[in-house]
């Protein structure tokens, strides 16, 4: 029987039967969304400051425990935990409106629910390609991976930049100098040479990244056989990997697919990015546009 179950109830089945593998606070139990109207919109110089401003502590820990227990074993773990797709089923804009009660703790530009970005990007989109409908579709749902936040999930384990595992954590990776210090990984010297698992030029359809939302979007985007060309799958499971995309991190495992890719993935980061404004959509207004996209690439009670 198909059904849709509430995240509440999601919620305490998962916490029944999951045993937590992370050691210390999640910074989610400490902020709450806090929507400030009064913060003037950014130059675009000014996004992703890693180095200062309001949020930085609480971008800093969400971080370090990130990179603390984000191993290849946590990886391969959470693969098998949510890639089935066995933990609920529901329709794309009921998650979407779930991320009213998410605010990124990694995302140091914005401090309001996930779900006005969401429309925000679509939007930025829609005015710059409006004869690419799945690409706005994409714009919408690209984060709603993040649901596993609502599920249990610590934030360090669904939010935030990702990076390989299995192989040296580069330069590009947010807070490299003093995040990964008690990271098993680091350390070991099967793991932490350039390539370490992976062959050069192996692809990234063959190398595990950090879990978190693109991956998991991803796989359930694949489970569900949605219709979303692949140059959008490909921008849903690789956006948030900025070490590769805008900081060159990691091109010797890269195929000719992958860099094929990446203008896409460049081309999406400018919407995720620079359409991060307290200047906030009317949601009920867009919705109906919307839904009619999502009926076209991912219809119907999807299996998440």
């Amino acid at each position: 029987m198909v059904f849709s179950i509430t995240f509440a109830m999601l919620r305490c089945t998962l916490l029944s039967l999951s045993v937590p593998l992370f050691q210390g606070p999640d910074p989610s139990l400490a902020y709450r969304p806090i929507l400030d109207l009064e913060q003037k919109d950014k130059d675009k110089t000014e996004y992703r400051n890693f180095e200062s401003g309001s949020l930085i502590d609480r971008v800093y820990n969400t971080y370090k425990l990130m990179h603390t227990n984000q191993t290849l074993d946590f990886v391969k773990q959470k693969h098998s935990e949510w890639s089935g797709c066995g933990h609920a089923q529901m329709e794309v804009m009921e998650a979407v409106m779930s991320l009213d009660q998410l605010v990124d703790e990694s995302d140091p530009d914005v401090d309001f629910p996930n779900s006005y970005h969401a429309f925000q990007t679509a939007e930025g989109i829609r005015r710059e390609h409006p004869h690419k409908d799945w690409f706005q579709l994409v714009g919408l749902i690209h984060d709603i991976g993040k649901i596993m936040a609502l599920s249990g999930e610590p934030q360090w384990a669904v939010v935030g930049d990702t990076f390989p595992v299995g192989c040296r954590f580069q330069n590009g990776i947010v807070f490299r100098g003093s995040t990964f210090v008690d990271n098993p990984d680091d350390k070991n010297p099967a793991y932490n040479s350039e390539c370490g698992i992976y062959k050069p030029n192996c692809g990234l359809d063959n190398v595990l990244m950090s879990w978190g939302h693109d991956e998991y979007l991803y796989r359930v985007m694949k489970f569900n056989k949605c219709t979303i060309p692949e140059e959008g799958l490909y921008m849903i499971r690789f956006h948030s990997f900025y070490p590769w995309h805008s900081h060159g991190d990691y091109m010797h495992l890269c195929d000719d697919k992958d860099m094929g890719m990446m203008p896409w993935v460049r081309e999406f980061n400018k919407f995720d990015l620079y359409t991060k404004t307290t200047e906030l959509p009317d949601i009920e207004k867009l919705k109906p546009y919307y839904q009619s996209l999502i009926n076209k690439y991912c219809p119907g009670v999807l299996k998440w």
